[in-house]
Parts: C-alpha cells; structure tokens; sequence
C-alpha cells in the first residue's frame, strides 16, 4: 500500500478513535479503578475485537448486516442491553475507588479476564462498528492488488492506534484518582456509566441506511 494511503487511513482513523466511545470510556474507568496495567487488558480485548471487526467485514458480515434488518436489529439490541448494563453497573456504584482497588484481583469484575472481556463484548455487539468499516475500509484499498494483505495492514495500523489512544485514556483516569479524592473519583465513574446508558439509547434508536 502507498505510504500516503495509510497516513490518511491512520490521520481519519485516529479522529474516529479518539472521540469518546464506549471502549475508550471502559479504558478511561478502568484506569481508574484498577491502575494502568490492570486496563491494559481491557485495551487487548477492544484490539482483538477490531481484527474480528475487520476480518468479519472482509468475509462480508458488514453487507450482510446492511441488507438484514433481523440481524441488523438483533445484535443492536444486544449491544444496547450489554452498554446499558454496564452503565447501570458504574451508576450504582457504592464502594470507594480505594476498595476497588484494594479488592484487586481478587474481584470477580476486575480480574483481567473480566476486564478484557468486556471491553471485547462492547465492540463485537455493536453493528454500528460493522457498518463503520464496511463503508470506510474498501475507500483505501486498491482493488487492482490483492485485497487480503491491505485488510491485514490496516487492521494493524487501526488496532495500533486504538490501542496508543486507549492507553491515553487510561492514563488520563489513573491520574485523575489522584486529584478527584475518593468522592471525586466515584463520581468521574458515575459520568462514565451514564455516558455509556446515553450510548446504549443512542445504539438502540440507531437505524440502517435504506438505499
């Protein structure tokens, strides 16, 4: 691929990712509650769900969604049921950011497999996603050569960058613990979780484009 072919595949991409979304949200939450190297998990679990994204849209998943409105409509739902749960989970939140932490591995929700998976679910369970790459990919791929190679390359440049942007986003909660105090802290996660709520209304009113 053309070296100016990917900066601009990586310049949009980068705008897209860094606009809060609900992985980015999750990094966000989970820096603060858990510290950096426990969110790291959750980073892996959205990377790995950009590559079932993109492979998934590669073998075609993307228009089967655009043409299904029973597809298209079911795994909406289920993505709007999963963010609101999560979000609900934030608001109700009682403890302290401190027993959080303490609770540390030993919590059910914050063990990395937990983390991961949830981040991963968030992403998987959103049609919105599909759609997203099966009408931004093919604008940078040459058809001309063979199409499996450029998926793979932009895979790789899109899951880099989310990944760099979520640790930002990690970075910017762990931190904030810090200057919030406890009360502070509980409150940035209630934000999140009512971000993630608005998003799952958003994701649950979402409708296809009809030709």
């Amino acid at each position: 691929m053309q070296t100016v072919t990917l900066l601009a595949f990586a310049a949009v991409s980068f705008v897209g990712i860094a606009t809060p979304g609900p992985t980015v949200l999750l990094a966000m939450t989970n820096g603060s509650r858990y510290g950096i190297r426990r969110a790291a998990a959750g980073m892996v679990g959205a990377v790995l769900s950009d590559f079932v994204l993109i492979g998934a849209v590669t073998i075609g998943l993307g228009a089967l969604l655009a043409a299904s409105e029973f597809w298209f409509s079911a795994l909406k739902y289920v993505g709007a049921a999963y963010l609101a749960f999560l979000g609900i989970v934030m608001l109700r939140s009682k403890g302290t950011i401190d027993a959080a932490m303490k609770q540390g591995v030993w919590a059910g929700g914050g063990t990395p497999v937990s983390i991961a998976l949830k981040s991963f679910m968030v992403a998987v369970t959103n049609p919105k996603g599909y759609l997203f790459f099966s009408a931004f990919l093919p604008q940078f791929i040459d058809p001309t050569t063979p199409q499996a190679a450029q998926y793979c390359v932009l895979a790789l440049v899109f899951a880099s960058l989310d990944f760099i942007i979520m640790l930002a986003y990690a970075v910017f909660g762990a931190q904030a613990v810090r200057f919030l105090k406890t009360k502070g802290a509980l409150w940035l996660e209630r934000a999140c979780g009512g971000a993630l709520l608005a998003l799952a209304g958003s994701l649950a009113l979402y409708r296809r484009a009809t030709a």
